[in-house]
């Protein structure tokens, strides 16, 4: 199954994923730097670098940047990841910043009208220190 991210909201993206990683299907979400995260820009950011500041360097806990990992981390929330089945559902899971050329569009899942603020997951990665 393929997702298309653009203007799918995060949370209702990782959690319809899940249930499809559970379910024994194989997902590849593209376009992960157009989902979107809703509330206030600056709460999000804060929120997100407050994630980046626990724990070491060298001993984790360790929070991505980039785009495609950053919807990868949410969707492992959502899974019973330190059980095995929840193990073999996550590494059933694909995500690519942009669509890579082999792949079709992918159907759109979890869009929604959006009439309050909102920042992607790109702009919010490139704050929290990705570099392209």
């Amino acid at each position: 199954m393929i997702i298309n991210g653009k203007d799918a909201v995060l949370g209702r993206l990782a959690s319809f994923t899940a249930k499809k990683l559970l379910a024994g299907e194989e997902v590849s979400i593209v376009n992960a730097e157009n989902v979107i995260i809703t509330g206030d820009p600056n709460k999000i950011t804060k929120k997100y670098l407050k994630r980046r500041e626990i724990g070491s360097p060298q001993h984790g806990p360790f929070f991505p940047t980039k785009p495609d990992l950053i919807v990868r981390r949410t969707v492992r929330g959502m899974l019973p990841y330190k059980t095995n089945k929840g193990r073999a559902a996550f590494k059933k899971l694909r995500v690519y910043i942009g669509t890579p050329a082999d792949m079709g569009k992918g159907e759109s899942i979890a869009v929604k009208t959006v009439r309050t603020r909102f920042m992607t997951v790109g702009k919010l990665a490139e704050q929290i220190g990705w570099r392209k």
